[in-house]
């Protein structure tokens, strides 16, 4: 049977791809802001063979998606892009259907590690290193400066999970992975009997 995924801050369609390459029979939608990232992803969905819909949307308001529509909504590294992260895990909650999941995988601002030596390391890598790679790489190092900015200044982990929580989501956990630079974040929107 068929199931429906919403990839939310979707851009160009990575995530998505792999998603329909793990489940082929999976109904997935990217959605966007920037209308020429999705312009570009239908355009390499189309040479991949993938059969997926793009629509332009803003995560603090999807109101071209009814509620109760998708079976699975996911955002990778985009919430912290979001001006208001709230509004937009109340639109996750609403467009789900009751029992659907919410996935987010999103940059943690602190390591796991109690390890000062590490978490030094990890901030010159951040501070330091990530913005002169965006100079030297892609002559923008202001914008890999505002990465790790935004990175440092989102929500903790446990922080996101009470705003889920207080989005109306339920058995809200996460996972950190790779010494807490990462988390991956999961919600459930409640059944009702």
């Amino acid at each position: 049977s068929s199931f429906s995924i919403l990839d939310v801050a979707g851009g160009t369609g990575d995530i998505s791809f792999r998603m329909a390459k793990a489940c082929p029979s999976a109904h997935i939608t990217v959605c966007d802001i920037n209308k020429e990232m999705l312009r570009v992803g239908k355009s390499r969905a189309a040479k991949l063979g993938h059969h997926l819909t793009f629509q332009q949307g803003n995560a603090q308001d999807l109101h071209d998606i009814p509620s109760n529509t998708y079976d699975i909504y996911t955002i990778a590294f985009g919430l912290r892009n979001v001006t208001d992260v709230d509004a937009a895990l109340r639109e996750a909650n609403r467009v789900l259907k009751p029992g659907g999941r919410f996935l987010c995988l999103e940059f943690s601002p602190h390591l796991v590690s109690n390890s000062a030596l590490l978490q030094q390391l990890y901030n010159i890598y951040s501070f330091e290193i990530i913005p002169q790679l965006g100079r030297y790489v892609a002559n923008d190092e202001d914008s890999y400066k505002y990465l790790v900015e935004s990175i440092r200044k989102f929500s903790t982990p446990t922080e996101l999970q009470t705003r889920m929580e207080q989005a109306g989501m339920n058995c809200c956990t996460h996972e950190m992975l790779t010494q807490g630079v990462v988390a991956i974040h999961e919600g459930w929107k409640e059944v009702v009997l």
